[in-house]
C-alpha cells in the first residue's frame, strides 16, 4: 500500500465526483422546491415552520446518501 491516493489523476477524479455530487444535490433540491405548493424558504425561515424544516432536512440527507452511494 503506497501513496496511490496522492496521484494527480486520483485527486482530480475525487474533486470531479464531489462537484458532480453537489450539482446533482442542488438540482434535486431545486426540483423538490418547485414541486412543493409553497415557498420553502418563506415557510422555514420567516414563518419558523420547524416541522417542514425537519422534513426538508431529512429529504436532503436522503438525497445526499443516494448521490454518495451512486458515486461510490
Amino acid at each position: 500500500m503506497g501513496i496511490e491516493w496522492l496521484k494527480p489523476d486520483v485527486i482530480f477524479g475525487s474533486l470531479l465526483y464531489a462537484v458532480i455530487g453537489l450539482a446533482v444535490f442542488w438540482l434535486a433540491f431545486l426540483l423538490i422546491d418547485k414541486l412543493t405548493p409553497y415557498d420553502l424558504w418563506q415557510e422555514i425561515v420567516e414563518k419558523q415552520n420547524m416541522a417542514l424544516g425537519l422534513v426538508v432536512a431529512a429529504m436532503s440527507l436522503g438525497i445526499c446518501i443516494i448521490v454518495a452511494a451512486a458515486i461510490h
